[in-house]
């Protein structure tokens, strides 16, 4: 069925055409006369038979085109859809206001119906792109926040300027990557209100935690599994509103560097505590929030010389060493511990190292405590 509409198509558009141009070619070759030949009802039923020979060949082209924009209309969102339609409807309507002088010349089906429809359709294309690329832009136009960007500076009370969210640092989308929702700290942040702005979650990432929750390795599942669970537990918090971004970027195979070009489009911030992508992101000119900077700034400072009690539970990298954690995670190497494995000891404090991957504590072993 397609395949004759498409071979329909092709006739119909070949014998318009035809209608416009054979005339000209028949008064160059001396036929102006001959009335049997140079008339509308033959130059369109030869042009709708060439037209028709050379959709033998070519409507598979065509049938794949029609596919192709098929499955990609079936991939947007329904907002991108409406948004799409919307765009593409005010764009037909300016392209009949261009070509409305066209269609008035008489004799002339070229230039009065070809051009015509040729300009609508390249109308209709630019405005489906226009309002289906620039939807985020779009979607900030009806926001409140986009509103007080657009504001003019307040003077307060002593005459002071009152910058507005454009004039700061301010980022309303904290996008949230995969690594931050199977840490879970994410949540806590986010119930004691030390986040705010709207908390944005790709289907990206979505797409990613369900693969690992789904993986073969127990480890893997439950660590998928924790992250879709602080998920959902983050979209019954009032304190902060969450939404899910449904685009992806086809030609983006890694996720972080998809996380990281939809921060520059929606000027966001990541919330991560991914090393790596920490550093990454440096490069690129995107503000990160990392949670394990955060943790490391807020906790206890050790000075040098202070006694730990901590418990060895594995060897350390040198000869002699042994290493134990305190109970928020730091790591505390200690000299001389390797010969009281499983055992509580007490740790003199030589000196510590701080990373945006965590702290770690130096010390010498003192004594094993009963």
């Amino acid at each position: 069925m397609r395949k004759r509409i498409i071979q329909v198509a092709f006739a119909v558009a070949g014998g318009a055409l035809a209608v416009t141009l054979l005339p000209l070619i028949w008064n160059l070759l001396g036929y102006t006369d001959q009335i049997w030949v140079n008339n509308p009802f033959t130059d369109m039923i030869i042009g709708a038979f060439i037209f028709y020979l050379l959709s033998i060949r070519g409507w598979r082209l065509v049938d794949q085109a029609v596919r192709a924009i098929e499955a990609y209309l079936a991939k947007q969102a329904p907002l991108v859809l409406l948004v799409g339609s919307l765009s593409t409807i005010i764009s037909l309507l300016l392209a009949v206001l261009i070509t409305t002088p066209l269609q008035r010349i008489d004799n002339n089906i070229f230039f009065s119906a070809v051009v015509p429809g040729l300009i609508m359709l390249l109308f209709g294309y630019l405005g489906f792109r226009l309002g289906t690329t620039r939807i985020d832009d779009i979607r900030k136009l009806f926001t409140l926040e986009a509103f007080r960007t657009r504001v003019k500076p307040r003077r307060s009370e002593n005459n002071s300027d009152v910058l507005t969210d454009a004039e700061t640092n301010y980022h309303h989308y904290k996008i949230l990557d995969t690594n931050i929702l199977i840490d879970g700290r994410i949540l806590q942040l986010v119930k004691t209100g030390w986040v705010e702005g709207t908390l944005l979650v790709p289907n990206f990432v979505l797409y990613e935690l369900q693969y690992i929750a789904d993986a073969g390795e127990p480890l893997k599942r439950v660590r998928g599994r924790r992250g879709l669970d602080v998920l959902n537990e983050l979209r019954e918090v009032d304190a902060i509103p969450l939404e899910m971004w449904e685009g992806d970027y086809e030609n983006i195979k890694e996720v972080d560097e998809k996380l990281i070009r939809l921060a520059k489009d929606i000027n966001g911030i990541l919330v991560t505590n991914d090393y790596n992508l920490n550093k990454v992101t440096s490069f690129q000119n995107v503000e990160v929030l990392n949670i394990n900077e955060l943790a490391g700034v807020l906790r206890a400072r050790v000075a040098v010389g202070d006694h730990l009690h901590v418990q060895l539970v594995k060897t350390g990298t040198e000869r002699a060493q042994a290493v134990g954690y305190l109970d928020d995670g730091t790591m505390v190497v200690v000299e001389e511990g390797r010969h009281h494995m499983q055992e509580v000891v007490e740790v003199e404090v030589t000196s510590s190292l701080q990373t945006d991957a965590g702290r770690m504590i130096f010390g010498n072993y003192v004594t094993t405590q009963n």
